[in-house]
């Protein structure tokens, strides 16, 4: 690690996260024409984003930084692959890691391991659900689409806003900082679907002004631990939009034993797009659909 990756990393432990993205979603709901417009052209410029395939292509089109973040894709440049078993990503990004829950534990990159326990905030028996389980973690930056969709048809059993830190969650932070996941702010919503038990984890970060879903809306920072053991009746079908982050972030996806198999040609680092197969329900799985 260069001297200036170790500064970069330290000033990480330093940096007034909450207050930085308090700030953040000021500017970024601003509609004052020169903020957003100048907010919009420095991402598009910086980060390449091809607006060709968002359904408004003019920049300049959008009321706030934060419409265009979050901005709507063609449909049809994003199709949900329409295997019966087929498990689709949910967003687009770069794969940080997937695989096996191995002793309970969740690999965060190479030689970091957290507990899930840990990062499901200490509730033991949903955790114990997912020992020998899957996990997928796949990270979006800035010039990514930011709406999140389902893998699997689901119906939500619950929800858990967990308050933390807001480490930044780029690749050279989660390879340096422990337990990243497991100590951001983050949202844990506990689907039922035809593999079974799924967790949908939606993690915060740096400059991550809110994370919204569709039957609750925005999750404003809170202090304190929110369950909800009773939300709304909420089912949702694959592919459907069930939230989005405004600003970049991460999401992890649990699995429990034996139900999904991923597609051999994933791999660490891999680009994928939402919709995309990305595992299948295995034969285990499919007999209790």
């Amino acid at each position: 690690m260069t001297l200036r990756e170790r500064l970069y990393i330290g000033l990480q432990y330093l940096l007034p996260h909450h207050l930085m993205s308090r700030l953040a979603r000021r500017a970024t709901q601003s509609e004052r024409n020169w903020l957003k417009s100048r907010l919009i052209r420095t991402v598009i410029s910086r980060f390449n984003v091809d607006l060709s395939q968002a359904i408004e292509e003019n920049p300049d089109a959008y009321p706030s930084f934060n419409a265009f973040f979050t901005r709507a894709l063609k449909p049809e440049l994003r199709p949900v692959a329409d295997e019966p078993h087929a498990v689709v990503s949910p967003c687009d990004g770069r794969i940080s890691q997937f695989g096996p829950i191995c002793d309970d534990l969740i690999v965060q990159a190479k030689g970091q391991h957290y507990p899930v326990e840990r990062l499901l905030a200490g509730d033991t028996p949903l955790a114990e659900q997912f020992s020998g389980g899957d996990f997928i973690n796949i990270y979006l930056s800035p010039r990514d689409y930011h709406r999140l969709h389902m893998p699997l048809d689901g119906r939500l059993i619950s929800t858990t806003y967990v308050p933390g830190r807001l480490f930044s969650v780029a690749p050279l932070t989660t390879a340096h900082i422990p337990a990243l996941c497991a100590r951001n702010d983050r949202l844990i919503c506990h689907f039922d679907t035809p593999a079974g038990a799924m967790v949908y984890i939606l993690v915060g970060a740096v400059m991550v002004d809110g994370i919204e879903t569709v039957w609750h809306g925005l999750y404003p920072h809170h202090r304190r631990i929110v369950r909800d053991p009773q939300p709304p009746e909420v089912s949702l079908s694959r592919g459907e939009e069930m939230g989005r982050f405004n600003m970049g972030s991460t999401t992890i996806i649990l699995f429990t034993r034996d139900q999904i198999t991923f597609d051999a040609s994933l791999a660490i680092e891999q680009a994928v797009l939402m919709g995309q197969k990305i595992a299948s329900m295995t034969d285990e799985s499919r007999s209790h659909a």
